[in-house]
């Protein structure tokens, strides 16, 4: 397969090296990640100021761009033809609930999908993570299963897997979102030269963490692997919203 990979953390780090070592064992691997940490980008893209694309002495591209950009630039001007799969990661920590939202990682995967290309987000559950063999071998697994059983049509997985030995994981399970409580808040503090300054705060601990959610599966030593669909309606309230525009 032709596999396109991407990330969030930049060119240069462990997990994309990782994945992108782990993948090319078998199958045909390019690389084209931000120039620096773009983590919270979201699917941003850059319309405002050109794009330029690098070679890395490891091969690797990178682009001074989101992740989103990264993808979008690669697929439709950098590579020949549409790669067969998109895969971003491995990302320094986890992907779950509300955290997709922000994700540079998950944006990635999923500017592969709304071209039309099956993509995979990968992240390893961790906030220190150590064990980016064990999420690479998942990705591999991941990848082969599609060559064996090709999806029907494009399809955007996020898979985070517990930083624990391979041998350790407890199995894969199919899983929804959880959801987060409210980030703490943010943090004031006050540059050299006497300017106030904000730091974001970090993400909360987990609401919805019940049976069937990623949360839960990854407490549990279990991959957790969620299919993402990106139409965002809500169409239990269309009903309700004609109703009310009436009244």
């Amino acid at each position: 397969m032709r596999i396109l990979i991407s990330n969030d953390d930049g060119y240069f780090a462990t997990g994309i090296a990782t994945l992108a070592a782990k993948l090319a064992t078998r199958h045909e691997v390019v690389v084209c990640a931000p120039e620096r940490d773009r983590s919270g980008a979201s699917n941003s893209l850059t319309l405002d100021r050109p794009l330029t694309v690098r070679t890395a002495p490891s091969g690797f591209h990178y682009v001074n761009g989101t992740p989103t950009d990264c993808v979008h630039l690669a697929a439709t001007g950098l590579l020949d033809v549409l790669p067969d799969m998109v895969v971003s990661g491995i990302n320094h920590g986890a992907n779950m609930g509300d955290d997709t939202i922000y994700s540079g990682t998950v944006a990635a995967a999923t500017e592969g999908y709304l071209l039309g290309v099956p993509a995979i987000a990968v992240s390893l559950a961790s906030r220190n993570p150590q064990h980016f063999d064990t999420a690479a071998q998942v990705a591999f697994d991941l990848v082969e299963r599609v060559v064996r059983d090709p999806f029907r049509g494009a399809v955007l997985l996020n898979v985070n897997v517990p930083d624990l030995p391979y041998e350790a994981l407890r199995g894969i399970e199919t899983t929804r979102l959880g959801r987060r409580h409210k980030s703490a808040p943010v943090i004031r503090s006050e540059n050299p030269r006497g300017e106030t300054i904000w730091w974001i705060g970090p993400a909360g601990q987990a609401a919805d963490a019940g049976d069937g959610t990623d949360f839960h599966a990854i407490g549990a030593g279990r991959v957790s692997i969620t299919p993402l669909s990106i139409d965002l309606t809500a169409y239990a309230q269309r009903d309700y919203i004609a109703s009310w525009l009436q009244g």
